[in-house]
């Protein structure tokens, strides 16, 4: 069976690089094909690196300010060369870029089956996340396997009229690359965190997206000035995205600020070691809201709304927005609180045990043998 995985971000590689794997160890069933856009360039090729998969199609679309229409247009027309020349059984995309969204649509045209990794996460809300929401919309509406990562979401995708034998919950794979990581080596002092002071409690800041460019960015980046005001001990470490309307904001606002380290965008495995020592997390990152709670850090979410309910639900995150003095009153409320800290950080993570890349290529394959636990799983269902 040639399977070919199709994927362009940091995010996707993260996420789809141990089913990459899991599919490499089982070379008798399956034939893998890697093919990435480029979409991310040099945050995918970090990740590429980490994980040593070497792409057997890199199509480098990446052009400076190119609109979400380029985007779609170019995964369309320089993917579809390699669809016709490898042929594959299954075409494997993940998430809610534009990346996976037009993967599948080609896919789609050229009759060949698509299956989607991290399937049915809603917001119900088409322009938060934007272009996301609508993207997994997509893509789910063209795959023919669903591999859901909780029960809410596969509960979404039946509410969707998906046929419920399609959908498969597995857990998230982040999971899966998250605890290979945080075990690996690291010299904290020799790489990019070298800056980081280690003497006092570290806040993890991540904030891109797209519907928060403008004054929600910049209501961020007052609240992290006021909150390092308010506390000798704490230190935010910001690592700020390539986008030109995210580093006008960071560096306009926070460069220079006592106790507020500005780093360019990290690696993965300085990210994930960054995450282990923070702690806390702020973030309107996706990933981060489920990776940080495998760790045991609270997580405060800097959007309106999340397409992970299942994290709210659980405890271990709060969506308190992009307003200044709530940002900081919830944040100082963590800080203060032991009791509230220790609720959140206890709090099980409902986004798998670390297996999810072996339960997706067992379906691929069709076997059915039981795939052992490394924790305990809250509120899945085992294939």
């Amino acid at each position: 069976m040639k399977i070919l995985c199709v994927f362009g971000t940091r995010p996707e590689a993260i996420k789809m690089a141990p089913v990459v794997r899991e599919l490499r160890k089982h070379r008798n069933h399956f034939q893998t094909k890697v093919c990435v856009t480029g979409q991310h360039r040099e945050m995918l090729d970090q990740v590429l690196k980490l994980f040593n998969i070497r792409p057997d199609y890199d199509l480098n679309l990446m052009q400076e300010d190119q609109s979400l229409a380029q985007v779609t247009a170019n995964v369309l027309n320089r993917l579809e060369p390699v669809i016709v020349k490898e042929q594959p059984d299954w075409v494997l995309v993940q998430g809610d870029t534009t990346t996976a969204m037009a993967a599948a649509l080609t896919a789609f045209y050229h009759r060949v089956k698509s299956g989607h990794v991290e399937a049915g996460l809603r917001t119900w809300n088409k322009s938060h996340p934007f272009p996301e929401e609508i993207n997994r919309k997509i893509a789910d509406s063209i795959s023919d396997l669903h591999f859901a990562p909780t029960e809410t979401a596969r509960r979404n995708l039946l509410r969707e009229g998906v046929h419920g034998a399609s959908i498969l919950v597995t857990g998230n794979t982040v999971i899966d690359a998250l605890l290979d990581v945080v075990e690996r080596p690291y010299q904290w002092s020799d790489g990019p965190l070298a800056s980081v002071p280690l003497d006092g409690r570290l806040i993890l800041v991540t904030a891109h997206r797209r519907e928060n460019f403008g004054k929600p960015l910049e209501n961020i980046c007052r609240a992290l000035k006021e909150i390092t005001t308010r506390y000798d001990d704490i230190h935010v470490v910001y690592p700020v995205h390539l986008n030109p309307n995210v580093q006008r904001a960071a560096h306009s606002l926070l460069k220079g600020v006592p106790n507020i380290t500005l780093l360019e965008p990290l690696d993965y495995l300085s990210l994930a070691q960054l995450m282990k020592r923070a702690y806390l997390v702020l973030t309107d990152s996706g990933g981060l809201q489920e990776e940080a709670p495998g760790l045991g850090k609270p997580v405060l979410v800097l959007r309106e709304v999340t397409e992970r309910p299942e994290a709210v639900e659980a405890g271990t995150v709060e969506v308190v927005g992009t307003e200044t003095q709530i940002i900081v009153r919830e944040t100082t409320r963590l800080l203060d609180d032991p009791a509230k800290y220790q609720r959140m950080a206890r709090a099980i993570n409902p986004y798998g045990d670390g297996h999810a890349s072996e339960r997706i290529v067992r379906a691929l394959n069709g076997i059915k043998e039981e795939v052992p636990r490394r924790v305990a799983v809250h509120s899945m269902e085992v294939l």
